[in-house]
């Protein structure tokens, strides 16, 4: 779920340098008005992102439904294309299936555009997705941006070729790149005629004649550009057969730029390959110093690349990447240094550990910064997860079920379920870390609404949970990578349940609540609850039972008791500066008042929970908690602002790509006073507003909801 925003879709910030294309820019316009599908080609470095992105801003207001975009240049594969298209527009799919049946499901009624930015490595995958799509959702247009058609029927495809050596658009792309005000004459002419106009190759040389002057650009250039064409840095090679000359010259631009970098650079360009995401000084550090490039040399190299235009400058957080295309040559070197599989295990390793300590900071005051730090790697994390499988599956489950709750509360329920079941099946490691990564799984099964095989799942972590705490020898978990908290598990004797049968325990007593049994709830957690020694917030695992046992509570009707230790239990999160339990309590929170008959409380409630889950990006908690407010406004008379509430609910729950859902006793509340409201202000002007809040854009709607009387105490 994204910030709010004045229009409806996601397109990245135009990049100030775009430079000329008014014909081909005029070309795409058209063409996405007459076809559902327009592929831009060209070769790497020509432009092609940049034209579809001016492009997709242009014509963001003829689709009402917006403008989306998806860079799949951070895929290696394509197990996880479908999931990525997914998350680009703001589907939070909880459901199971087929891949591309929620997709599809997403986009059926809607008329929007699609943009699809690098896909020439997974072009055979991206044409069947995509004529899945087009097939499934008749308002949908694609734009897609490939070295090379996608070959999908009805494909309309624009040929995009380097910019006019001899004129004005290159010299000013090279002006505004260098920061200087070149004449049309002279050294710059001459650099943009020898780089045929191909505009990575001319932000190259930009980068050199900052650092060198133009005219020994220029002398640079022609030394090489002229010299044989096994002599022009002739190291990327790619599948396709199309402009082989300007490839050429694009690949002796690269080449003579990684030429005029120091040695310590080079080596780091090519390490820095390894990143699939965006990286931070930190990450690169941990995977990219070895032997002459350590801690205190790298930071000037990494300067000196991106003064060279090799590495784009930090944004506002602090992380640079590289164009593929740049990456690609790096990676070609990584490869002919032999260092390829060294530097993927580093990055491994480090992506593992950062997914430990995301872990591990979960409960307490980091919880917010680490998630939100797991959610910004997300890319990387995935691509030492791909690793990890090949490599080390028991380092791979030890990884992904770190950070698999992480993941599923931000919406990623398919990777996580993907991620999971794969390590499971692959690794054979027992303790600690299977009983977490099934505790993970069980959870996101039951998010899934799978509920037969989730109760398969729990049933195997209480099992597993078990033999991790009362028959393994002591500290046999470390050898899985379960580091310290095992402890909080045995403790001094194993006559205890510790934080494994805890979790264990809250995946039970999830199910059964999602299932309607809020006995068993109750019963399951507190079994071993008073059996364990500590209090509500020693652990994540302790508050996440008692979490469970506040909401049994609720389900049986004792609902005094189930408030008074829910604000106990909120007040020892806010201490912890804690946040996921303690939204899921002002969800319950304001359930419990609806229940005492107090809506005012439970429309402060359900506020408090709407600002959590939209901190925390949980799509799913959003939907939940703007049915809770609607129920609330409904109950107190407000029928009006119930329908606008309601109506942006329903956009949230389709944005899960699936029906309402929620606790039974909860979905009865809002049936019973919807239907009142519904007829105190007359159906017709209550369908109007619901409509009207449905299709509007529903960050709006939620900012709406989120304006009213201050949270309840």
């Amino acid at each position: 779920m994204r910030d709010t925003a004045s229009v409806r879709g996601h397109l990245p910030d135009e990049n100030p340098g775009f430079v000329g294309r008014r014909m081909e820019l005029e070309r795409v316009s058209a063409a996405l008005a007459e076809h559902r599908l327009v592929t831009v080609t060209g070769v790497g470095g020509v432009g092609k992102t940049r034209l579809a992105l001016r492009a997709a801003h242009r014509a963001a207001e003829r689709y009402p439904d917006g403008a989306w975009w998806t860079d799949l240049g951070q895929l290696d594969g394509e197990r996880l294309l479908v999931a990525l298209v997914a998350d680009s527009v703001d589907l939070a799919d909880h459901t199971p299936g087929m891949a591309a049946t929620g997709l599809c499901r997403r986009l059926a009624d809607d008329r929007l555009l699609l943009v699809l930015d690098s896909c020439e490595h997974l072009a055979e995958p991206c044409a069947r997705l995509v004529a899945e799509l087009l097939a499934a959702a008749p308002g949908l247009t694609v734009l897609a941006t490939s070295r090379r058609p996608l070959g999908v029927a009805g494909e309309e495809t624009i040929a995009l070729d380097p910019l006019p050596p001899a004129g004005p658009d290159a010299l000013a792309l090279l002006r505004r790149a260098a920061g200087e005000d070149f004449p049309a004459a002279g050294p710059a002419g001459e650099i943009c005629v020898r780089l045929e106009g191909i505009p990575l190759a001319l932000e190259l040389a930009a980068a050199q004649i900052r650092l060198q002057g133009a005219e020994a650009v220029r002398d640079q250039l022609g030394s090489r550009l002229d010299a044989a064409p096994g002599a022009r840095f002739d190291l990327l090679a790619h599948t396709e057969r199309v402009w082989p000359s300007r490839h050429q010259t694009l690949r002796a631009a690269i080449g003579w730029s990684h030429e005029l970098s120091t040695p310590l650079e080079r080596l780091l360009w090519a390490r820095l390959s390894v990143f699939r995401g965006p990286f931070d000084l930190a990450s690169a550090t941990a995977v990219c110093t070895s032997g002459p490039l350590d801690r205190a040399t790298l930071p000037e190299a990494l300067d000196g690349l991106v003064r060279a235009s090799v590495v784009r400058p930090p944004d506002a957080a602090g992380r640079h990447r590289m164009l593929d295309t740049i990456r690609e040559y790096g990676a070609t070197w990584l490869d002919r240094t032999g260092e390829a599989g060294t530097v993927a295990d580093r990055h491994a390793a480090h992506f593992r550990g950062l997914a430990g300590r995301a872990e591990t900071e979960w409960h307490g005051a980091r919880q917010l910064r680490w998630y939100r730090t797991v959610d910004a790697h997300h890319t990387d994390l995935r691509t030492a997860l791909d690793r990890l499988l090949r490599t080390d599956p028991d380092a791979a489950l030890d990884l992904v079920g770190s950070v698999a709750f992480a993941w599923s509360c931000r919406g990623r329920l398919r990777e996580a379920r993907d991620g999971l079941e794969q390590a499971l099946l692959l690794s054979e490691a027992r303790g600690r870390v299977r009983a977490r990564a099934l505790w993970a799984l069980g959870v996101t099964l039951v998010l899934q609404g799978e509920f037969g095989p989730a109760q398969d799942v729990s049933e195997r972590c209480a099992r597993e949970a078990r033999h991790a705490e009362y028959a393994e020898p002591a500290g046999a978990g470390a050898e899985t990578g379960a580091g310290t908290e095992t402890g909080a598990g045995t403790g001094s004797g194993r006559d205890r349940p510790g934080d494994l049968t805890l979790d264990a325990a809250a995946l039970a007593g999830l199910l059964a609540l999602t299932t309607g049994r809020p006995t068993a709830a109750h019963v399951v957690v507190g079994h071993v609850l008073d059996a364990a020694r500590g209090g509500p917030a020693d652990s994540a695992a302790r508050l996440r039972c008692h979490l469970v046992r506040v909401f049994a509570l609720t389900g049986l009707g004792r609902l005094a008791e189930a408030r008074e230790k829910a604000l106990r239990l909120r007040a020892l999160c806010e201490e912890l500066d804690e946040h996921w339990t303690r939204t899921a309590l002002e969800y319950q929170l304001a359930l419990t008042g609806l229940l005492e008959g107090d809506p005012v409380a439970a429309s402060g409630h359900a506020r408090a929970m709407l600002e959590g889950t939209r901190r925390l990006g949980a799509s799913l908690g959003v939907a939940l908690g703007l049915d809770v407010l609607a129920t609330a406004l409904a109950a107190a008379g407000e029928g009006e602002r119930a329908a606008d509430v309601s109506g942006t609910g329903e956009a949230y729950w389709r944005s899960t790509g699936q029906p309402r859902r929620g606790l039974p006793g909860l979905r009865a509340l809002h049936e019973k006073y919807t239907d009142t409201v519904r007829a105190s202000i007359g159906e017709p002007a209550y369908e109007e507003i619901f409509v009207r809040a449905l299709t509007g854009l529903p960050q709006d709607g939620l900012d709406r909801a989120l304006r009213g009387p201050g949270r309840h105490g």
